[in-house]
């Protein structure tokens, strides 16, 4: 029986997959042993707008406590980092991480004329483009653009999610998003899936491109899953959503699958109401994942080569709701963790709440810049062609 194009794009979440799936990947087939400094990307996205002053918490400075009389966190209560500097209570092992110089902490992060939109603001980050302009692709999509062009052994990108953020489209090239390595390849040797590849009949250009994508998939599928077996961890994970994607990645950045940036998000920070509570949970998630993550990339000796970076569509407003929560806002604050930074600690100047914008936080460092930094620093690429400005660089790597 010839399937038809409309009865294969309803196959589901392997069709998903499929239409993810670079075209370098399968070139990936061949054994490839990960070199000495292979530089390696995390990105962790707060979904939702996370609220960066009960995150990074200014627990000396009054106008806090004035706006957030009952939503401020106590000095008492924070994890405190400095004088002038304390974390969410829920964030106890990134004390750690600040003691042995494997944390920066970049506040007033943002762009100009914010967007408080989940959105359009999320598109913004995502494709690193000004509020006023639309773009399609992403910045790590584009950033495979750039880099696979020619390459013998180009790079690649995955996203531990079901499906694709846009951060990973490019023109030419995407990312892959999957949840698990097993469960894509149990769906990738399910007989329906090997009927349609071998019943294929070339003939229509749109129907031939999915087979070939399905093809490459059904291969790739398998290749993701026997890396992913090559060094299963030992470390303890959490059985939370966020401890199982980091330990898939955790086990991945030990193999020698070369991938070179990985994307994941947690969430929703979305806490008009109850922000206390919301984010005590998202916050203790995040903590006992990183702390695990942490400690099963010290022991396989890979910490200092892999980067993870957290970053949130915008912050909050200064002043508490009337409803427990906090109302969409504008800057806001990003982790780096590392055991590569060259900067530690608290990178620049917490945020001026003396100095507000109609109650919003004022960014000074936008975050074109940071993506800039960590392309032409960390990864080698070419940063100006993939953002397509010259941007500024910092200094933390």
């Amino acid at each position: 029986m010839l399937i038809k194009r409309k009865q294969f794009l309803q196959v589901g979440s392997l069709a998903t997959a499929s239409f993810m799936l670079p075209k370098f990947l399968k070139a990936l087939e061949k054994p490839m042993m990960v070199p000495t400094g292979n530089k390696v990307v995390v990105v962790i996205q707060f979904s939702g707008g996370n609220d960066g002053l009960n995150t990074v918490i200014p627990i000396q400075n009054d106008i806090y406590y004035r706006e957030r009389p009952k939503l401020g966190i106590a000095k008492q209560q924070a994890v405190r980092l400095t004088d002038e500097v304390g974390l969410n209570p829920a964030l106890a092992a990134f004390k750690d991480l600040y003691a042995d110089g494997s944390l920066g902490i970049l506040n007033n992060v943002g762009y100009p004329n914010p967007d408080r939109s989940h959105f359009r603001s999320m598109d913004i980050w995502q494709t690193a483009s000004s509020s006023s302009d639309y773009t399609n692709t992403g910045w790590i999509g584009r950033y495979l653009d750039a880099q696979c062009n020619g390459c013998i052994k180009p790079t690649q990108a995955l996203e531990i999610d079901d499906i694709l953020s846009l951060a990973l489209k490019g023109e030419t090239n995407n990312g892959l998003a999957f949840k698990d390595p097993r469960r894509l390849y149990s769906t990738s040797n399910e007989k329906y899936f090997k009927d349609i590849a071998a019943d294929h009949h070339k003939g229509e250009e749109t129907a031939d491109y999915l087979y070939k994508t399905m093809s490459e998939t059904l291969s790739s599928a398998d290749y993701i899953f026997q890396q992913s077996k090559l060094y299963p961890t030992v470390e303890t994970y959490p059985s939370t959503g966020l401890g199982k994607d980091l330990k898939t990645i955790a086990t991945l950045i030990k193999s020698d699958i070369n991938t070179k940036v990985y994307y994941v998000s947690l969430g929703s920070f979305d806490t008009h109401v109850n922000q206390q509570e919301q984010q005590k949970r998202l916050f203790t998630e995040l903590n006992d994942a990183i702390k695990a993550f942490c400690n099963d990339l010290k022991k396989s000796n890979r910490f200092q080569d892999v980067l993870m970076m957290t970053f949130s569509e915008f912050g909050r407003r200064v002043s508490q709701n009337a409803s427990g929560g906090t109302d969409h806002g504008t800057a806001n604050n990003m982790f780096f963790i590392s055991g590569g930074l060259k900067e530690k600690g608290i990178l620049n100047a917490l945020p001026d709440l003396a100095d507000l914008n109609e109650g919003d936080l004022k960014h000074t460092v936008d975050f074109k810049d940071v993506y800039a930094t960590v392309l032409n620093k960390w990864l080698g690429a070419n940063d100006k062609l993939i953002l397509g400005k010259q941007c500024n660089y910092l200094q933390f790597i």
